[in-house]
């Protein structure tokens, strides 16, 4: 009887999700889509929220980025001279689960801050900023990112709602063609201006300019309404997000979640490889594999009970 309550709670959760904002995926993608295992955690953070659920929510709702704002040119400064010596960069392993899929399209990261996890590279080539930030303590994640001339970033949902995401234009091109689109509404970055919105609900970037685009990009803790769901928002943030850290260089922490998900890719590899010479036997295997599961959760006990 348990399992089936939360299989139902899943289902619940996951058709709430599908059907969340304007722009939606098709049943069918957000099914297999990441942020479906998160459903459930997630539908709690929106109920609890006390802040707006909507695409973008005002800056005035988070003391600490007011901080940011008013240091936005010394943490310009830092990611100028990071920029320069080529500190913003795509990992060259498969060891950042949370991003890899962007590295193909342009986008490059330096990570200041993961939650609690350790990036020493962080504190001596950008002492400035990471100071700043260990005052902030809403601020649990925290990068410099670039978007290269001519690049974008697919559609997609972030899988974890505890968070909001903001972005404070550093380096940009000052340009309406340079531009994040969060649930159908458009915003362009400018040198330092911020925004917060919702990485949950589906999103994409494009930079169809001709000069490069690098911002400050963090993940400033959602205000919930008690204490117990701000507890238990800690407590995955401690102990689940932490585990996806990402190295900028070698001394910095790579999170168990990474250090498995290199592996974890090659078999991703070996599937895209079989789609691209067999669709018909890829699809028939990955519903196989689908079902096979449910039925021997679901419905095997019964069946020799």
């Amino acid at each position: 009887m348990l399992k089936w309550i939360i299989l139902a709670i899943f289902v619940i959760s996951a058709l709430y999700i599908q059907r969340r904002g304007t722009v939606r995926h098709s049943f069918y993608r957000q099914f297999f889509d990441h942020s479906t295992l998160f459903a459930p955690i997630n539908f709690l953070m929106y109920a609890f929220s006390s802040v707006p659920n909507q695409p973008y929510i005002d800056t005035q709702h988070f003391k600490d980025l007011k901080v940011l704002d008013e240091n936005w040119e010394m943490i310009r400064d830092e990611a100028q001279a990071l920029y320069q010596k080529g500190g913003i960069k795509a990992s060259s392993k498969y060891d950042d689960l949370g991003f890899n899929s962007f590295f193909k399209t342009g986008w490059k990261r330096f990570y200041l801050k993961w939650y609690d996890s350790a990036h020493p590279s962080a504190a001596e080539l950008c002492p400035k900023t990471t100071a700043l930030l260990k005052t902030l303590p809403t601020i649990k994640a925290a990068m410099f990112t670039e978007l290269a001339p001519d690049s974008r970033l697919v559609r997609h949902r972030d899988p974890y709602a505890g968070s909001l995401r903001y972005h404070l234009g550093l380096m940009t091109p000052n340009d309406d063609r340079c531009f994040i689109d969060v649930d159908g509404q458009r915003y362009s970055w400018r040198d330092g201006e911020s925004v917060v919105f919702d990485e949950t609900y589906i999103h994409y970037a494009e930079n169809k300019t001709d000069q490069n685009r690098i911002i400050f990009f963090a993940d400033v803790e959602r205000p919930l309404k008690t204490r117990w769901m701000e507890r238990f928002n800690h407590w995955f943030g401690k102990k689940v997000m932490t585990a996806a850290s990402s190295p900028n260089e070698v001394g910095d922490q790579t999170g168990g979640l990474n250090k498995v998900f290199g592996y974890v890719y090659q078999l991703r590899v070996k599937a895209k490889a079989l789609k691209a010479q067999n669709r018909q036997l890829y699809y028939f295997l990955k519903w196989f594999l689908m079902l096979g599961i449910f039925f021997l959760i679901f419905i095997r006990p019964y069946l020799f009970a």
